[in-house]
């Protein structure tokens, strides 16, 4: 919660990420996403950490190796002469801010029983795995099924972005009844887990593969205003509220240390911040 939204005036979104160190030693960023999706600012922090302490590390009293390098330029305090005429706006921007930050309700937990090497070694995508665990968790949470909207690289393309995977599908929603219907057998339940990570896996191929749908209707929807065209389908389909916007941040992306040996060097990871106007 600190990474993301500070005290609501220490956080720069103007520019492309903000470096974040904390008195007990530790850092993070945030990141502003217009520029890159979440796998890119992942790679260079994974890059950071392991460079940090398998290649450079650091002297036996604690400090960094090597020699200083005088010709960079050296931290400035920012001076700011704000108009008395925009006090009254910043202070009413910086009470807005605290207020939505406030309203973040952030929790993270280890989870240690298994992880996706035993996933994989049961032949299942272990994002989709995931994916359908959330709609059974969701459903005995809320006692109903909800639009669900999780991202996916579209990198196959030049200048790709993101597409949607919708992820409550028919599948995921016949396992979650037949986890909540004591007449279901073990076997039937897995079964249908089974089918619904593999629909799941599906759509992620479809939809980094570009034949997702989401991008496409927004795309149409943005033509539309602008020919200034009434769509009442394209208005029903904008106008939709996903109750579950969810993303993976892929960890050890790159191979510059042995993660079985130094496992508390791998990245901690990240989260993504879904806005809703």
């Amino acid at each position: 919660r600190a990474l993301l939204a500070g005290r609501g005036h220490d956080r720069w979104f103007d520019k492309s990420f903000t470096l974040i160190v904390f008195s007990n030693g530790k850092l993070g960023l945030s990141v502003e996403h217009s520029w890159a999706d979440c796998p890119i600012s992942g790679h260079m922090w994974e890059f950071t950490l392991a460079t940090e302490c398998f290649q450079l590390g650091y002297s036996a009293d604690g400090h960094c190796k090597g020699h200083p390098e005088p010709s960079l330029p050296q931290p400035q305090r920012l001076h700011w002469d704000l108009p008395e005429k925009i006090r009254l706006s910043i202070s009413l921007a910086l009470r807005g801010a605290k207020t939505l930050s406030g309203n973040i309700d952030c929790h993270v937990f280890p989870f240690s029983h298994f992880g996706k090497s035993f996933i994989k070694r049961c032949h299942l995508s272990s994002d989709s795995f995931t994916q359908v665990a959330l709609q059974l968790a969701h459903f005995r949470d809320r006692g109903e099924f909800c639009l669900t909207y999780e991202s996916t690289m579209t990198r196959l393309f030049l200048e790709g972005r993101t597409e949607t995977v919708r992820s409550c599908t028919r599948e995921a929603c016949n396992f979650v009844r037949a986890m909540e219907d004591k007449e279901k057998t073990e076997p039937q339940r897995r079964a249908l887990f089974r089918l619904a990570v593999e629909k799941h896996q599906a759509l992620l191929k479809a939809a980094m593969s570009g034949q997702g749908v989401d991008r496409h209707l927004f795309a149409l929807y943005i033509v539309s205003q602008f020919l200034h065209l009434r769509s009442p389908f394209l208005d029903q389909v904008h106008s939709e509220q996903w109750q579950l916007a969810t993303s993976q941040i892929p960890v050890q992306q790159i191979h510059l240390f042995d993660v079985h040996n130094y496992p508390d060097y791998v990245s901690s990871g990240g989260g993504f911040g879904p806005a809703d106007d």
